[in-house]
């Protein structure tokens, strides 16, 4: 019996679920005074506790930091010598968005996607990094390393007018990188501002089969609705062909390992099977010299555990379906919001098999849409060009500034709010923002309590 209390315990602590007198980490103190704050941070309701063992491990090595090898500490050494960020939830607070920029301050929360064009690239990428800088610019660096540089984002104020004559204060983001640490950049850079997105219900949209999302695309607007739709068609590393992309801003990694993998590549300098060696450009020639962590520096065991993790982040229950969310729903349908924003998806077989066959409700469609010209970063990513966004899904998008009280929307983080979201859309998206701008302030707000319900 002792035994067996003895292992009960032991589990309850690696989930995080034993309350013990330990001193609290500042996350576990923030969790207390503001239970909002881990929202977004639980295990999917039907996830098996036993599962649950290798959800903690994962949700440890996404949440704690990495430290410079050699260390005592060898799992996690290997940081750099070039990133980003300590941590995944560095940027990724409680497994939510990051923070809005600060007009006139370095982002904190945000990278920059660096290239120059290059139809010829290798595995069809329409883009080669940039020279010197690479294809993520890095504001951190180990002692004795130059930074790269520090992304500014200034703000220039437009508005935009309602029927009724409401008017709406946008902020239009221009970015400076400053302070670089290897010369110029490229006179043909390319940029892309990213914000940490929300990881919830990704095993989900993982799930979804491929020819289900592939039928929904139209590519040349068939139908004549306005609304193309298309897939991006990415590089998987480890089947060594094209695939069907899913996440990132442009839908640009096919899977959610791919996607943890980069992300430690690219944001800690982490490397693995599917990303080698260091995160470092032919000319910088001492950032190469740096110790690394091992090769790998993360394991394909333990790289599991987070993608797992990722993967089984569970979904906030929705109360959009209450009679007073009605009339929202309807004017969301008028306007023709869910042509993108599809409401109902199935699930397919999943690896996890508590996420097979499920209904579920994400708002998104998976696909590369044109959203107009004030959205478009110019930089083209396999094929999305620069036009076009990867639906992002809507679910839980009412509880994102209880989770993160500063953090912003779009995928620069440049609306404080969902209507001044929507007012960015333009594009395949263009009807749908007049149709709101159409509205009464009454309906406006139907609307937005919907949405913010999902």
């Amino acid at each position: 019996m002792k035994a067996l209390l003895c292992g009960s315990a032991c589990l309850l602590m690696v989930l995080g679920l034993w309350a013990c007198s330990a001193e609290p980490t500042a996350v576990e103190q923030s969790s207390v005074q503001t239970p909002e704050h881990h929202l977004l941070d639980q295990p999917d309701a039907q996830m098996p506790l036993l599962d649950q063992l290798d959800f903690a491990v994962g949700r440890s090595f996404f949440r704690n930091p990495w430290v410079q090898a050699p260390a005592s500490t060898n799992a996690r050494d290997g940081l750099g010598p070039l990133f980003n960020s300590l941590s995944c939830s560095s940027c990724h607070i409680a497994s939510g968005r990051g923070l809005a920029p600060f007009d006139g301050q370095p982002m904190m929360t945000h990278v920059v996607r660096l290239s120059v064009p290059d139809e010829a690239a290798a595995n069809r990428s329409k883009s080669s990094p940039e020279p010197v800088y690479g294809r993520q610019l890095q504001n951190q660096a180990l002692p004795g390393l130059a930074e790269e540089g520090k992304a500014v984002i200034r703000f220039t104020e437009i508005i935009r007018t309602m029927k009724g004559g409401e008017k709406v204060n946008l902020r239009k983001p221009g970015l400076t990188i400053e302070q670089l640490g290897y010369g110029e950049l490229a006179a043909n850079v390319q940029t892309s501002v990213r914000m940490a997105p929300v990881l919830s219900g990704l095993g989900l949209l993982e799930a979804v089969p491929e020819q289900e999302i592939l039928a929904w695309a139209d590519a040349e607007d068939a139908n004549g609705d306005g609304i193309s739709g298309r897939a991006n068609l990415v590089w998987d590393v480890v089947q060594q062909r094209e695939t069907l992309g899913r996440f990132g801003w442009k839908a640009e990694q096919p899977n959610l390992k791919q996607q943890a993998a980069g992300a430690f590549h690219a944001d800690l300098g982490i490397s693995s099977t599917l990303f080698p060696g260091q995160n470092c450009t032919a000319t910088q020639s001492k950032c190469a010299q740096m110790i690394g962590g091992g090769e790998p520096e993360i394991s394909d065991k333990l790289l599991d555990r987070v993608a797992l993790f990722v993967g089984n982040l569970a979904v906030l229950e929705s109360t959009a379906d209450k009679p007073e969310h009605q009339d929202g729903q309807a004017l969301f349908t008028q306007a023709g919001c869910q042509q993108c924003h599809r409401p109902q998806l199935q699930a397919g077989e999943s690896q996890h098999s508590w996420l097979s066959g499920r209904t579920f409700s994400p708002y998104t469609d998976l696909l590369l849409h044109d959203m107009g010209d004030d959205l478009a970063d110019n930089r083209p990513v396999f094929a999305a060009n620069g036009r076009e966004w990867r639906t992002p899904p809507l679910w839980g998008i009412g509880q994102a500034q209880k989770v993160v009280a500063q953090t912003g929307f779009l995928h620069d983080g440049r609306a404080r709010n969902v209507l001044e979201a929507i007012l960015w859309h333009g594009g395949e998206a263009q009807k749908s923002r007049e149709a709101v701008e159409q509205m009464s302030a009454a309906q406006r707000n139907e609307l937005l309590q919907f949405v913010e319900a999902l």
